[in-house]
């Protein structure tokens, strides 16, 4: 497992002046694909570090990287990180630690470094990987019991929520990175009161507050991940937007779950923040009194100890009427990830249990992330109690449920006593009016 190391050590400070705020200092260094805006450059693999990218390919030719951080650089020459990820932990750790002591303060490698920068100003960004499979969870059991609350006040949980992590299969065509457009959704709609569905577009959009773990080595068909095994298996985390249409979905959900409601739009921040980079923020995962134990191969003492990683997460929204007088977003709520109920590795290791092969560069979401408190709702079906009760937002606008041209923004960071703050970037995702058919 990563450790923490002299890569975290807060008092490290970067030549690269923009690195002293923001998401991006030197102990963050995430990993990302990118492209120069205007260009038909291929798309090829960076680190960030404050406003600017470190170009791998550039750093590897110019000589900057030891041996062990080329042979990682030179698994970056396609327009994606998936032979990255599949060489673990090592080949990324690597990378950044060399990266790391090119960039401080005083690093006679400044100068040769500084000509491998690309301005994040001046660039486009795409997905990290080729996204082969995607698998969402439902790993809050603050949200399945809000959810659930709503539609079943005496019995909320289903009697499987507190033994094994429930998912379901996504749909990884649809994935986008933090920028994404996409029209409202059509599908089947049938109200209670409805003698018949009909085909409308969603009139109940919602978006999720959730992080993403980018799967890095993989396993064989039939080989099951023991949760001891299972970080290693892991390249990294990002944010995630599952837009849900609540109306669609609501109709359709039984008996086998989640279909067009979901499978039109996903929206991820493009930037990986590596677990070794979140290792500082490590907390001890924990259960209520009197939930059932996890079954042994969900239960360990590290698992116990640290499997739990303390996250900031939040959500804002602009709408469209906010964006035209040039006011900034406003957010809506606020939680953090280590009120999870079911850990990344959790998740991994039930995910193969049957011998379910995963492979580099698969996604895994961790669900709507909610916290207890109200405030600390993932979505609007949560915060609007169904869209029972409005939003009321600075400018005198209200939303039960979004409004096209609204655009929504996830934005993450952890910072500890002791240790610095880093951050996630942003995942922003914009719906917009159905097209006529």
């Amino acid at each position: 497992m990563p450790a923490v190391n002299d890569t975290h050590d807060p008092k490290l400070r970067s030549w690269v002046a923009s690195a002293e705020s923001g998401d991006f200092p030197i102990q963050n260094l995430p990993f990302g694909v990118f492209r120069r805006q205007g260009t038909n450059e291929s798309f090829r693999a960076g680190v960030a570090i404050g406003d600017q990218i470190v170009d791998v390919g550039a750093a590897l030719s110019a000589g900057v990287l030891d041996v062990e951080a080329a042979r990682a650089a030179s698994l970056c020459h396609a327009p994606h990180l998936n032979a990255l990820m599949a060489a673990g932990e090592h080949g990324a750790s690597a990378l950044r630690h060399a990266l790391s002591r090119g960039l401080r303060e005083g690093s006679p490698l400044q100068a040769r470094l500084t000509g491998c920068l690309v301005a994040q100003a001046g660039v486009e960004l795409t997905l990290p990987s080729l996204i082969g499979d995607y698998t969402d969870f439902y790993a809050s059991v603050h949200h399945a019991s809000r959810v659930g609350r709503l539609f079943r006040p005496d019995n909320p949980l289903m009697p499987n929520y507190k033994w094994m992590p429930v998912a379901y299969h996504g749909r990884a065509s649809s994935i986008r990175a933090s920028g994404q457009r996409f029209e409202r959704p059509r599908g089947q709609i049938k109200g209670p009161d409805d003698a018949a569905p009909r085909l409308a577009p969603s009139q109940r959009m919602d978006y999720e507050l959730e992080l993403g773990a980018f799967v890095g080595v993989p396993n064989r068909l039939g080989e099951a991940i023991p949760l001891s095994d299972a970080e290693r298996h892991v390249f990294g985390l990002c944010l995630l937007n599952d837009w849900s249409a609540r109306d669609i979905q609501a109709w359709e959900y039984q008996p086998l779950g989640p279909f067009l409601g979901k499978n039109f739009a996903t929206t991820v921040s493009p930037w990986v923040i590596t677990l070794e980079a979140l290792e500082p923020y490590r907390v001890e995962w924990e259960r209520p009194p009197g939930d059932p134990p996890a079954l042994d191969y969900l239960d360990s003492d590290d698992n116990r100890r640290r499997g739990a990683i303390d996250i900031q997460i939040e959500a804002w929204i602009q709408t469209a009427a906010m964006r035209a007088a040039g006011a900034a977003p406003v957010q809506l709520s606020s939680s953090s990830f280590r009120h999870s109920y079911w850990t990344i590795a959790q998740m991994v290791a039930h995910h193969t249990v049957n011998g379910c092969s995963l492979a580099a560069g698969d996604l895994l979401g961790t669900g709507t992330q909610s916290g207890p408190e109200p405030e600390q709702a993932g979505c609007l079906l949560e915060l609007t109690e169904g869209g029972r009760r409005a939003i009321s937002l600075p400018d005198g606008e209200t939303r039960t449920f979004l409004a096209d041209g609204d655009t929504l923004i996830l934005r993450a960071w952890c910072e500890r006593p002791g240790f610095a703050r880093i951050g996630f970037g942003e995942c922003a995702g914009t719906v917009v009016a159905p097209a006529q058919i």
